[in-house]
């Protein structure tokens, strides 16, 4: 399977911990090759020969948030391996952490071991895309593609070179908090993909978007049982009136810690109260979980494209540009046709957050018969498939699950995540879901089927699959589907190889594609197409 490499650019913000320690949870599923502290508008280490002062960094005795997450997440190592043999060992993981450009918000000056190691996997041969996640700022991001920008700008590979590193990056941010992007990124690097990610729901103002049937996973009293008393790694996360802070002395907007005082209590002390308080021991806010939820193996596929959607949410197309996207303009339709604010993403919350109680109890436990583990779901017509208007399509949900819980299946379809206008008609049935396509569907528009498996175990847990169909011509031959993943072509040329990501979508008017990826023609050697009831197939007998 074709999995994206990730590289993470954090700052000591109190939920970039919270975020991590998550993110080292899911690292049997993330590839990740840097772990790199950057700053941002809200922390930096400061220069003393330069007059900056420390804003919001830790002491240089403290240790700082990934080494926290890692150091938890080495005391439950052996009991995580239990359960799934891909967890990485602490020692690995230690190995991808650097120190990137902290000195001052926007410090792109110099090189630092950080951008080295980002420039180092941008410029590499391995034609896997790499997404570059801006916890904080995207100054150490920019100062890497400075470096390449510099280094090869006057030399005659330079076009392949600026190809090879613009077609393998993806950029994820959660907000903009430096100006770098805007100041060197986009006039240099424009052709390079930029997703927007940031949502409420992973924020300090989670209360006011998660659904009211989840809410109660903020609560301390879920939060005590679920996260906060399981273990190193639980105990490790931030919470309201836990007596942290993010570094020393006085800070008038860090007042997480603080328990047992009153708003007005704490504007008398000093503080500036920009966040609502909450009940002691309840959530605070995980801020950049939106990043990396998108390459959690839960078969939403959700990296493939950004307005493909899942637990990070989704991110529309920014007007007027090629390869921005931005959560703020997605909007997705809740059940009584309401389109509230952050749906997109809050629509997933609870199961992301019984997902994350689930693999806490995997971390305190080796005994696999204790704890509950994810349901197993395949579609038996496969992923991709293209049929004509009007054409009613079947699909049959295998599901299994490795601890003998019983697993309901449940089927919806995504209107915002494809291309088609107008009503999908479906019918399901358990394990059984007949789809009919509109009679009106044009050559190239998609639908997205999502089909949802969970578990009776506790906490449940739930595993998707997304099906999506290709509308084509009634009179227009067999098309090869649209693979399970993009595919990755690589070309010698004379500075190495040279990459180019291609979604192989079988026509170049597949709309739901990203506008990064180039269509491809239809291959016809190594595959097998099947046409049955004006449905395509395709099953790929090649290696890629």
């Amino acid at each position: 399977m074709l999995q994206p490499r990730v590289i993470v650019t954090t700052d000591p913000e109190l939920d970039d911990l919270n975020s991590m320690l998550r993110l080292l949870l899911y690292s049997n599923e993330i590839d990740l090759v840097g772990l790199v502290y950057c700053s941002s508008e809200h922390h930096y280490r400061g220069d003393p020969a330069s007059g900056v002062t420390p804003k919001r960094w830790p002491a240089e005795s403290d240790t700082l948030p990934i080494d926290q997450a890692i150091a938890a997440y080495a005391e439950v190592h052996h009991n995580l391996v239990a359960h799934d043999h891909r967890y990485p060992s602490p020692a690995h993981l230690a190995s991808l952490v650097r120190m990137g450009n902290v000195a001052n918000v926007g410090d792109m000056e110099h090189p630092t071991p950080g951008s080295d190691l980002i420039a180092e996997v941008l410029l590499d041969d391995n034609p896997r895309p790499v997404f570059v996640q801006a916890w904080g700022g995207m100054n150490t991001i920019a100062r890497a593609l400075r470096s390449i920008e510099d280094t090869h700008i006057d030399r005659p590979e330079w076009p392949d070179i600026y190809e090879r590193v613009t077609n393998k990056t993806v950029m994820t941010g959660f907000g903009f908090q430096d100006s770098t992007y805007e100041d060197y990124i986009e006039g240099h690097w424009p052709e390079i993909e930029h997703r927007q990610v940031a949502t409420m729901v992973w924020g300090y103002f989670a209360w006011n978007v998660v659904p009211d049937a989840d809410a109660y996973r903020l609560s301390a009293a879920w939060t005590r049982e679920h996260v906060s008393n399981v273990g190193p790694m639980g105990a490790a996360y931030r919470v309201w009136g836990d007596g942290g802070q993010m570094a020393a002395g006085f800070d008038d907007e860090d007042y997480f810690g603080i328990a047992g005082r009153t708003r007005e209590e704490l504007e008398a002390e000093g503080y500036r109260v920009w966040c609502p308080l909450h009940e002691q021991g309840s959530w605070i806010s995980e801020g950049d979980s939106s990043n990396f939820a998108l390459h959690i193996d839960n078969g939403l596929r959700s990296w493939e494209h950004a307005n493909h959607g899942g637990w990070g949410g989704r991110q529309a197309a920014v007007p007027g540009s090629g390869t921005r996207f931005d959560s703020s303009l997605a909007k997705d339709r809740a059940p009584d046709g309401s389109t509230p604010d952050d749906y997109h993403a809050a629509r997933w919350f609870g199961a992301f957050q019984d997902d994350f109680a689930a693999r806490l109890q995997w971390s305190v436990t080796s005994d696999v018969t204790s704890v509950n583990h994810h349901p197993r779901l395949e579609i038996t017509q496969g992923l991709d498939l293209i049929a004509a208007p009007g054409a009613s399509i079947v699909l049959t949900a295998v599901t299994s699950d490795p601890d003998g819980d019983d697993v309901n299946v449940t089927w919806w379809w995504y209107p915002e995540a494809g291309s088609c206008p107008g009503h999908v008609e479906m019918v399901s049935d358990g394990n059984r879901c007949t789809v009919t396509l509109p009679t009106h569907a044009g050559k190239g528009q998609t639908i997205h089927v999502i089909a949802e498996a969970t578990d009776t175990g506790s906490p449940p847990l739930t595993c998707y699959r997304r099906v999506i169909i290709m509308s084509a011509d009634h009179e227009a031959p067999a098309l090869a589907a649209p693979s399970r993943e993009p595919r990755v072509e690589a070309r010698a040329t004379s500075s190495g190889w040279n990459m180019t990501w291609r979604c192989w979508c079988g026509s170049s008017e597949h709309s739901s594609m990203s506008n990064r990826a180039e269509a491809a023609p239809t291959r016809r050697a190594g595959w097998r197409t099947e046409l049955s009831g004006g449905v395509t197939t395709a099953a790929n007998s090649a290696s890629s």
